[in-house]
């Protein structure tokens, strides 16, 4: 990964930013038990004890092993332990088994981000680095946002795959009913230009502002709801194969899949685990957790379709978006020009420019100030975990 970042920074705002962000983390894992920690139900899902040692780790091994002499690695074993996929950096434990990580300990995993924060501080104190390594603590900062997101999605199910359903907090609002009238905004055809510009941060795979050619279009102005999707569902949505691509169609028979991801019936009523417990589900709330096959079953069913990237973020100023991360159809793929950097940090998007969907906007988990229109983010087309949504289009 790549980044502009503004170069006039100055140690006591990266410094305070440094703390804001690292805090931040530990504030998501707050209202947790410690038996929380430590669980992985599946192999998508990381263990919150994990995310805190990995996002320590990438200080670690990026700004401190490289760039503060005399500096002692905290453990020597946590190179393997919390590498995440890096084979520039060395050997490291399976996603799968990061559950299986008794050891280190909960306790263990938060001294290692105090002993990386003390000397973090103590870096920031002799003076301003120079700039290579500036573009790697931004990059950093932003890993770090990056994790948050991912531990209150994984934090999400752990708690809703527990068969007590407990809840995360009851202090965090993880709903958005939409309230005003559905229209479709018309974009004409035209030659529009897409991708990052500027000198603050972005991530490579936003780089390569270029021009493209769209057709006229409409885009909804509003994301779907509960109610519109359960319309779907009534209507024999997961039972009709006529709506779905013959992946999605294998998987939702594979996986006996009537409903997004939380929804259960019971007693007669559609119920769904949230954030703050288990709740009926609400018609006019933003759906949420679904996968690109759903989504584009959905927009078949409609007779539509899910926008493209370029179409989304050229119409992105017209309508409000960041409560769900919204589908497109859109493959992801390098734009014109990407280069992947040398070494370890070119590993972080470039490598992954395969068998994936890209989704735009942000979401109700995404922290403040780490979304832009231009933000790329990408999955698998079965994943549903993450907060995802549907804006459609035609």
């Amino acid at each position: 990964m790549t980044a502009h970042t503004i170069t006039h920074n100055r140690i006591p705002v990266l410094e305070r930013r440094y703390t804001d962000i690292r805090a931040h983390s530990l504030q998501i894992c707050k209202p947790l038990e410690i038996e929380d920690y430590v669980v992985q139900p599946t192999g998508d899902v990381s263990p919150p004890k994990w995310h805190l040692g990995h996002t320590t780790w990438f200080f670690e091994t990026f700004i401190l092993v490289p760039n503060f002499p005399g500096y002692e690695i905290f453990d020597p074993q946590y190179n393997f332990v919390f590498n995440s996929y890096y084979e520039t950096v060395g050997a490291r434990v399976v996603r799968t088994d990061r559950g299986n990580l008794s050891r280190p300990s909960v306790t263990e995993v938060y001294r290692y981000r105090e002993y990386v924060d003390r000397h973090m501080q103590i870096f920031f104190q002799r003076g301003l680095p120079p700039q290579p390594v500036l573009k790697l603590l931004e990059l950093g900062l932003n890993h770090e946002q990056q994790h948050q997101e991912l531990l209150l999605t994984d934090i999400k199910y752990i708690l809703g795959h527990n068969p007590l359903f407990p809840a995360y907090t009851k202090d965090i609002n993880s709903h958005k009913e939409e309230t005003g009238a559905l229209e479709m905004i018309k974009v004409p055809e035209g030659v529009y230009e897409i991708g990052f510009s500027g000198d603050d941060f972005c991530f490579d795979n936003e780089l390569g502002r270029h021009k493209l050619y769209l057709n006229a279009f409409d885009i909804a102005s509003l994301p779907v709801t509960n109610g519109e999707y359960l319309q779907f569902i009534q209507d024999g949505g997961y039972t009709d194969f006529r709506h779905w691509h013959a992946e999605g169609w294998d998987w939702v028979k594979q996986n006996n899949t009537k409903a997004p991801l939380y929804w259960h019936f019971m007693d007669g009523e559609w119920m769904q685990y949230t954030l703050n417990g288990l709740q009926y589900v609400s018609p006019d709330e933003v759906l949420c957790h679904i996968n690109f096959y759903e989504a584009s079953a959905y927009a078949a069913w409609k007779g539509m379709r899910l926008p493209t990237e370029a179409e989304w973020e050229v119409a992105s100023d017209k309508f409000e978006w960041g409560q769900r991360w919204e589908w497109t159809g859109s493959a992801y793929l390098p734009y014109p020009g990407f280069k992947k950097e040398a070494g370890a940090v070119g590993e972080y998007n470039g490598k992954f420019m395969v068998n994936q969907m890209v989704l735009r906007g942000a979401s109700i988990a995404t922290p403040e100030g780490h979304s832009r229109n231009t933000y790329r983010n990408f999955f698998h087309a079965k994943l549903q975990w993450q907060f995802t949504g549907i804006r459609l289009a035609k």
